[in-house]
């Protein structure tokens, strides 16, 4: 359970590359480089089935697996995209935050599972953390002309933590499916670009290099890492471990010279690290585990 837990943290860090790979994207619209990126995060599935070893008979894929991975997917990126459009980035980003506290509240509704005190502990130590992060120590300032956005953010949270404890529920379906679940996504995103958007393409060799980054990592070997993790891990560590990402991308950005580091990152960074900590206390201090996913 370990060794898959650690994979699928590793989705976490590979997200916090997405702001400044995205940043570094230029003013590719945002359904143009999901569509973009997804299909480079196609590659990468095909890619690593040559390498990796293939079942006999090819198992049976329910319908409602694809449903739950094309929604996840897609409707995440769509709903979040819709949210940016229609509220304010930073409260729209919060709310779209609540997703591995959502996790972790919902993990306790799965077969095998049981929600220990420090598993929501852990992930409130991390909402608090990712709340100084995103307003930078600040306030937020919901307002009502913005509920459609809020609500589309909600959503948004909603769907992820979804497809997350969703996909627990089919650990005999190989992860190799979420190659087809980033092919529908690409074309979907296409569709939407396509009615919404006007094309912008990157404008040199470093906007291109940056695209290509997001497909092979944050927009593509994480998710494969993810659907391991949730699958085989400790889904409540990983829910909580998941605030970290804002963190880590913040970090990024500072050494890469796009942030300065302030009061409110170091105390994020107590509280969530903090966080984490505690909801994998179990695992890292060696007390069993909760019944029911294994390795």
């Amino acid at each position: 359970m370990g060794r898959a837990t650690l994979i699928g943290f590793s989705a976490v860090a590979m997200w916090a590359l997405l702001a400044l790979l995205t940043d570094a994207s230029g003013q590719v619209p945002p359904f143009l480089l999901s569509a973009i990126t997804f299909a480079i995060g196609t590659c990468v599935g095909l890619v690593a089935r040559l390498f990796m070893p293939q079942p006999a008979a090819q198992p049976k894929i329910p319908p409602q697996v694809w449903l739950i991975g094309i929604a996840g997917l897609f409707g995440y990126h769509f709903f979040y995209f819709t949210a940016l459009r229609n509220a304010p980035a930073v409260e729209a980003s919060l709310i779209a935050y609540l997703w591995p506290l959502f996790i972790v509240l919902g993990s306790a509704l799965m077969p095998g599972e049981r929600l220990r005190w420090n598993h929501i502990a852990g992930a409130l130590l991390g909402l608090a953390g990712t709340f100084m992060i995103v307003t930078k120590g600040g306030g937020l300032s919901f307002d009502s002309r913005y509920t459609f956005g809020y609500a589309m953010a909600f959503v948004c949270a909603f769907l992820w933590s979804g497809y997350s404890l969703l996909s627990r529920r089919f650990p005999a379906v190989p992860t190799t499916i979420v190659t087809w679940f980033c092919a529908a996504t690409s074309i979907l995103s296409f569709l939407c670009h396509l009615m919404l958007e006007e094309t912008v393409l990157p404008a040199n060799a470093g906007q291109w290099l940056a695209v290509v980054g997001l497909g092979l990592m944050p927009v593509g070997a994480a998710f494969y890492a993810w659907d391991h993790g949730v699958k085989r891990g400790n889904i409540q560590v990983l829910g909580a471990a998941s605030y970290a990402a804002p963190l880590l991308s913040t970090l990024v950005l500072i050494a890469a010279g796009f942030a300065e580091p302030t009061p409110s990152i170091i105390a994020a960074c107590i509280l969530i690290t903090g966080g984490a900590v505690l909801a994998a206390k179990s695992m890292l201090f060696g007390k069993s585990q909760p019944a029911g996913a294994e390795a």
